[in-house]
């Protein structure tokens, strides 16, 4: 069985000068809580070959508990007590630190992290989507417990919603309603007036001035994001778009493979960067690339990016699109854990449970004249973040400001 908590507000909502909160919050309540210590409750997940762990994205918090059934009523009462009853001591939240700045360092040798960060900053400056969920390395060396307590209390009065998929025990509702460690989640009465204060979220308004990033690095390699902020996940137009982005960048079949890789062979990987957001999405395309044909790489990716946005899809690819989409569907629900997780995240994000066959059912009616207008009110415009050396940074500057 596969249990996943969600619970919202994650990095969009760290208090300013705080960045990485959140982060230091998710991973130290895995540290201890309710009546069991760090080792303690590692013996307990480890003696039952389980997984728990907890994530941090910008909407939200994740819980994964992963078991089989007979251990559900030992381990389920883990994931109450990590929300109402956190130890976070010291000494683990110290460490939880320590663990956070070295894999922000870890990502800071990735040209692409690089890349992508540039562009979030450029186009969400300083909002709730405008720095990466590990937070920063400055404002996480002077957090200390008295700043986490607060963010930690308040995860009791956020909205939650716990999804449990695969083989599990019939009584497992009843359980939960009626155990210790879930006890203040189910009581009503929990709002408290300065913990809500600290979590409101800064609203995603973008002030854009440019529409250029480039970070230059001793490098031969060339990294190319092109994308824009879009809509949200809700909105009854973002499927158009998913659409779009399945077009793009999906299978052996899309825009990008057949123009980047099979035709001109210019670039070691290409993709589409669009995942599912409560606020303004990011729809990103990328490539990495050599110095040598970065100029050409940039000139195909306007195209591609234009094609959408000037030309209507064929009867026959739309018909191919709606396929692959159903497809890509269905091979991200494949296991128990996966299935679990995004009904999780559906339901923390404020849609229905059976928002999927919603989706599936409106897809039959969508045509490409549809999918033209949301490209064309969409996708007009969009921003360019480029990592390499001066050099190569001066050339595509210059064939950007054509």
């Amino acid at each position: 069985m596969s249990a996943k908590l969600w619970i919202e507000d994650g990095s969009r909502s760290d208090p300013k000068n705080k960045k990485g909160i959140h982060q230091i919050i998710g991973s130290t309540i895995l540290r201890g809580c309710g009546p069991y210590n760090n080792n303690q409750l590692a013996d307990i997940v480890e003696s039952s070959g389980a997984i728990l762990n907890c994530d941090t994205y910008e909407d939200g918090l994740l819980i994964s508990l992963k078991c089989i059934e007979s251990d559900a009523y030992k381990l389920i009462p883990l994931i109450g007590w990590m929300i109402t009853q956190p130890t976070l001591e010291e000494d683990q939240i110290e460490l939880e630190k320590d663990l956070t700045i070295k894999a922000i360092k870890r990502q800071k040798e990735s040209t692409y992290q690089i890349a992508f960060d540039g562009w979030r900053k450029m186009i969400y400056a300083n909002g709730p989507y405008g720095h990466d969920p590990l937070g920063s390395i400055k404002d996480i060396n002077k957090l200390e417990r008295k700043h986490i307590l607060p963010i930690a209390k308040s995860l009791l009065i956020r909205k939650k919603n716990l999804v449990i998929s695969g083989h599990f025990p019939d009584d497992i509702d009843n359980y939960i309603k009626n155990s210790k460690a879930f006890e203040k989640i189910n009581q009503s009465n929990l709002a408290d007036k300065n913990i809500s204060e600290i979590l409101k979220s800064s609203d995603l308004i973008i002030h854009q001035n440019k529409n250029i990033y480039t970070k230059s690095l001793r490098t031969q390699q060339v990294i190319l994001l092109l994308g824009k902020a879009t809509i949200r996940y809700n909105n009854e137009e973002d499927i158009l778009l998913r659409l779009i982005s399945c077009y793009l960048g999906y299978g052996m079949s899309s825009i990008l493979f057949k123009v980047l890789r099979e035709k001109y062979g210019v670039v070691y990987e290409a993709g589409i960067y669009h995942p599912i957001r409560e606020n303004k999405t990011p729809f990103l395309m990328h490539a990495s690339t050599t110095e040598e044909k970065a100029v050409f790489t940039l000139q195909l990716l306007k195209e591609c990016w234009e094609t959408i946005i000037d030309n209507e899809i064929s009867a026959e690819e739309l018909h191919l699109l709606k396929i692959k989409y159903r497809g890509q569907i269905a091979h991200s629900l494949q296991s128990v854990s996966q299935r679990a997780e995004h009904k999780a995240h559906l339901l923390g994000i404020g849609l229905t449970k059976d928002h999927d066959k919603e989706i599936l059912y409106r897809l039959e009616r969508i045509s490409s004249k549809e999918i033209r207008n949301a490209a064309n009110k969409y996708l007009k415009d969009p921003c360019l973040s480029i990592c390499s050396n001066k050099e190569v940074i001066q050339k595509v500057c210059k064939k950007w400001n054509i």
